[in-house]
């Protein structure tokens, strides 16, 4: 029956510099073989989940880790057994993968997956790799509208393709016309945007989602139906219901001091890597940040780094 056992995995996302990831069809004589997944394998007893890891991706593809950190760890319930995949996202690695065991792999991105079929535990991981390292968060208007616009054209300009509309202060209408022109001006350069708390707005615009303050995020039994959906994080109870909620991704903060809340206090690196350790859904760290912070936050388990004035 599912559950009756519990075993434990460490996966792995190689990643090339051009953003392909590595899937691997499972050897003939395995469950689900000939299905397609990331490679890796058990943790024995005594093994760290990297020290599995490093032993699996030699013994399976005759490489050697040079640089793997955390990212998401899920429990999945097969027939045969609950397994729990605490996944690495590889960067650095020495040697050329080998099919040592005589499976297939293939190089692959989120929005071109070409191999069939895929192992059921690994469709979550595939959505999260779709999400951008970076995630840009509009500040409260300074300047006026067209400024505005053209802050953000900059930003998208730059290779920024996740954003969020984040205008606490503009009247209904203003909000209405700003937010168009912002969704338009994200759609034109193919990146993703998302509309702060409102739903109905970011669903009457057609933006890409919306991202739900602490607040509304608290209110919810489900995920509201939009395309993603992001929820804003400050500690355990928030971080958990996001999970039973469902939501695509949070954001964690604050993680350093702001300027927007002087005095504040800040969670530090250490205990953002408590808090999301074993955590099922991408996070971004938050508070403080500037895009050199992006190689910190990854090594404490983070998807990537959110930014207001950082960009």
């Amino acid at each position: 029956m599912p559950g009756s056992s519990l075993v434990e995995v460490a996966a792995a996302v190689l990643i090339r510099p051009d953003g392909h990831f590595l899937l691997a069809s499972r050897p003939a004589g395995k469950p689900y073989a000939g299905y397609w997944e990331f490679p890796g394998g058990k943790i024995e007893t005594g093994e760290s989940p990297l020290q599995a890891l490093s032993r699996e991706l030699n013994e399976e593809l005759g490489i050697t880790i040079r640089k793997a950190t955390p990212w998401l760890t899920r429990t999945f319930n097969y027939p045969h057994a609950t397994v729990r995949l605490r996944f690495y996202r590889v960067t650095h690695w020495q040697g050329e993968p080998t099919p040592c065991e005589q499976q297939q792999f293939a190089w692959q991105t989120a929005d071109n997956i070409t191999v069939s079929p895929l192992l059921p535990a690994n469709a979550p991981i595939l959505r999260s790799l779709a999400l951008p390292p970076v995630y840009a968060i509009t500040r409260t208007v300074e300047a006026d509208v067209e400024t505005s616009l053209q802050t953000i054209r900059q930003t998208l300009e730059s290779g920024i393709r996740l954003l969020q509309i984040r205008q606490k202060s503009m009247a209904p209408d203003e909000l209405k016309h700003f937010s168009k022109a912002a969704v338009q001006l994200a759609h034109h350069y193919q990146a993703t945007v998302l509309l702060n708390e409102n739903l109905m707005l970011a669903q009457n615009l057609q933006a890409d989602g919306v991202h739900l303050t602490a607040t509304q995020l608290l209110s919810l039994d489900t995920r509201p139906d939009i395309g993603w959906c992001g929820a804003s994080c400050h500690n355990v109870q928030e971080l958990q219901h996001a999970e039973k909620t469902g939501v695509d991704f949070v954001t964690l903060s604050p993680v350093l001091p702001t300027l927007s809340h002087p005095g504040a206090p800040a969670l530090g690196w250490k205990k953002f890597a408590e808090l999301i350790q074993d955590y099922p859904l991408p996070v971004y760290a938050l508070g403080g940040l500037t895009p050199a912070d992006l190689e910190t936050a990854q090594e404490q388990g983070a998807h990537g780094i959110a930014m207001m004035r950082g960009i």
